[in-house]
């Protein structure tokens, strides 16, 4: 196949950070380089922010200097189960080409639908299976058999090394992670953690939607998934001081040297009797901070709180006291739909 040359890069003002190579057919993209070490791609429907930004720049340090970092911009009409979504859904293409140069990026590969999906909607698709069906899947149904079917053609277009995503869409990292496994892609897929505003709000395109008061009202997200991991926090930290306290010459000396009231020797009881109050608890110190957050004005309208096995995203039972697992919320705000998670390990180490 003759190679394509380059691309020209737009010119840049002086000073300024290059900007990434823009690249809009699949020919453009196959002739792009020469490349000498690993490419690595972040896919993103665009809209860029520090989030995206903080992808690039890991995937440009896991390729170095002698590899390649390409950033697909697609938004993807296979995703959005309404037309009014697909048309609200922002696209600054000049400035995600900014954003991706300075990051680290070497081109943005922002095809076309008609470049994508050549004659329409593809009649073959990926199937996101029971796992697609859960959480997100079952607020919008449909949603992970279209991500997946782009994702597997953009891998097959861009054929990197390497894959980036970031983990605050918990649920679309694992079926990325699955359908690879299952379908033998030669892919590594890299999870970034989630990135924050200073606030706490978790960095989204959609964040752009919310008015002041609406912002306000989203945090509550992230304020539940930090008091959910704070209470997780307190009680295996009483659980392993209770252990502690346990070893040595025995209860009672052990109490009256920390000077500890009757108060005191109940609660390391309790923490001894039930070593960890559990999912429940989790869930509960989240829900509450939900509660609150749906009778503010403007409401918090909550879709889901979940804490669910990363593995297949089936609900942890309470009983459960060791294990990975993920808390996830998803609300509305306005009209403004807000999804976010936090990771979490049961059991103590001691």
């Amino acid at each position: 196949m003759p190679h394509t040359p380059r691309p020209a890069a737009p010119p840049q003002a002086p000073g300024a950070a290059p900007a990434a190579t823009l690249l809009r057919t699949a020919a453009e993209l196959a002739g792009f380089g020469p490349l000498k070490g690993p490419r690595a791609v972040v896919m993103t429907m665009g809209a860029l922010h520090e989030g995206h930004a903080t992808l690039i720049r890991t995937a440009r340090a896991a390729a170095g200097p002698d590899g390649q970092v390409v950033v697909t911009v697609f938004v993807n009409p296979l995703q959005f189960g309404e037309a009014a979504d697909l048309e609200r859904y922002p696209r600054t293409l000049d400035a995600d080409l900014a954003v991706a140069g300075a990051a680290g990026a070497d081109a943005v590969f922002a095809p076309s639908v008609d470049e994508v999906y050549p004659g329409g909607e593809p009649q073959v698709r990926i199937s996101a299976g029971p796992m697609g069906e859960r959480l997100e899947g079952a607020s919008r149904p449909g949603h992970f058999d279209g991500m997946l079917t782009v994702v597997a053609k953009m891998l097959h277009l861009t054929r990197p090394d390497a894959a980036f995503f970031g983990q605050k869409d918990a649920q679309q990292l694992a079926l990325i992670r699955r359908m690879v496994r299952d379908l033998n892609f030669p892919v590594d897929i890299v999870g970034v953690e989630t990135v924050r505003e200073l606030d706490g709000l978790a960095l989204s395109s959609r964040n752009r939607f919310l008015d002041a008061e609406e912002r306000h009202t989203a945090l509550a997200l992230s304020r539940a998934l930090f008091a959910a991991r704070d209470r997780l926090a307190a009680q295996q930290a009483l659980h392993a001081r209770a252990q502690t306290t346990a070893a040595t010459t025995g209860r009672a000396a052990a109490l009256t040297a920390l000077g500890e009231t009757r108060a005191a020797a109940d609660t390391q009881a309790v923490a001894l009797a039930r070593p960890v109050d559990g999912p429940a608890a989790v869930r509960a110190a989240a829900r509450l901070i939900l509660d609150d957050a749906a009778a503010e004005q403007p409401p918090l309208a909550l879709d889901y709180l979940a804490l669910v096995d990363p593995a297949d995203f089936t609900e942890i039972p309470d009983d459960r006291t060791t294990g990975n697992a993920i808390l996830a919320i998803a609300a509305k705000v306005g009209k403004t739909r807000l999804i976010d998670n936090i990771p979490l390990t049961f059991g103590v180490t001691t």
